[in-house]
């Protein structure tokens, strides 16, 4: 009875960024993170796309989430229209939601599968607008379960591997970029879900969060989660990471992702590629733990994936203010891409995923392909 009373607490003290039951959806406002606890109540997609073009809500598995679940709500109280409107009005909506941001695939997975299933039942002789509307909101709700398990299963594939490297008598020294953890998902996390789990098995001696520039996900949102939840951590600044490989017995790095290619390259959060290369030098297994809906099988190389530019202003401003804390001049810019790509090469130690993780062939790539064949997922 107290370990039931102690579980139900626990699930009630969790991080969530998403908060849904049918007809109602409320996002936590990231950007007020930590100082202020504040969710958003989103009853339209116009209200969703605006919270992820402002990374109110961020994360690339929370940004598909939050933007199918709204146009769930928006279904759940449309006027009766017959079921070829019905249908229109969903896709339109999928494609608007889908230009919110351009790197993260998961968005844009969810979008064509949404529209598949809506194309579907509207083919079928016994549809209505009913039941094309019950069909989109339950597929809307299984991606919010569906991420959930998929969470906990990268956490314990990609725990269980890293243990793998952890001498006899010793623990786990970690490094992250980022936020990856509940708060960019449904529950638990990628990355910082992989962290989770280290030290839910008693294997974590520290994680080292990068601070994570311009927006601080890392100190912001990473290094609040921990504290949340005990997780014990030590906060550096981004410049810092190549030193702390130097210096300290770092087990290996974990990081997210947005966009993975077929042949590993990886799109993440600017700076991963840095931190890839500091631990290529330092011979760290450098790991990337994602779900399989952020493989983009379109895709085979780096190259082909949009990277989105940023406003300036997150540079050159502070975020709290709005003042400008840096020269102005004819003569000075600024280049403020929001990713960068890290080719397979670096990813040493592996690509983490549901359904257990790919690894390096001896050559060090990453057959991506081959392993979703041999899933079934290709």
């Amino acid at each position: 009875m107290e370990d039931a009373k102690r579980r139900k607490m626990d699930k009630e003290n969790e991080l969530r960024a998403i908060k849904y039951t049918r007809g109602s959806l409320e996002l936590l406002d990231q950007k007020k993170l930590p100082c202020v606890t504040h969710f958003d109540v989103v009853d339209t997609c116009e209200k969703s796309w605006e919270a992820i073009r402002e990374m109110r809500v961020r994360g690339a598995p929370a940004i598909a989430i939050a933007a199918a679940l709204s146009l769930a709500v928006e279904a759940s109280k449309m006027e009766q229209i017959d079921k070829n409107e019905t249908a229109a009005y969903l896709k339109e909506k999928l494609d608007y939601l889908s230009t919110s941001r351009p790197t993260a695939v998961n968005l844009h997975n969810a979008v064509r599968d949404l529209k598949k299933l809506v194309d579907a039942k509207l083919a079928e002789e016994t549809s209505t607008a009913t039941t094309i509307r019950e069909a989109y909101i339950e597929a809307a709700e299984k991606m919010l379960r569906d991420d959930e398990s998929d969470n906990r299963a990268i956490g314990e594939h990609g725990s269980a591997h890293i243990m793998k490297l952890v001498k006899s008598g010793e623990k786990a020294k970690m490094v992250t970029i980022c936020n990856t953890g509940a708060l960019a998902t449904s529950r638990y996390g990628t990355a910082l879900g992989v962290i989770r789990f280290l030290q839910k098995n008693d294997c974590l001696e520290m994680v080292y969060p990068l601070e994570t520039r311009p927006y601080n996900q890392g100190s912001r949102l990473t290094f609040y989660e921990c504290a949340h939840e005990k997780i014990p951590a030590t906060l550096i600044v981004d410049s810092a990471a190549s030193y702390l490989m130097a210096t300290q017995r770092i087990t290996a790095c974990v990081v997210g992702a947005d966009r993975v290619c077929t042949n590993g390259d990886t799109a993440n959060k600017i700076g991963t590629y840095n931190l890839a290369v500091a631990a290529k030098y330092h011979n760290i297994p450098f790991y990337v733990a994602a779900p399989v809906t952020t493989i983009d099988t379109a895709l085979s190389h780096g190259s082909g994936i949009p990277v989105e530019i940023r406003s300036g202003t997150e540079i050159t401003h502070c975020p709290r203010s709005g003042e400008r804390i840096v020269a102005e001049g004819d003569s000075v810019t600024t280049w403020n891409p929001a990713f960068d790509i890290t080719p397979a090469s670096l990813i040493t130690g592996g690509i983490i995923t549901e359904l257990g993780v790919i690894e390096p062939a001896t050559n060090g790539s990453l057959d991506v392909t081959a392993f979703l064949k041999q899933h079934n997922k290709a």
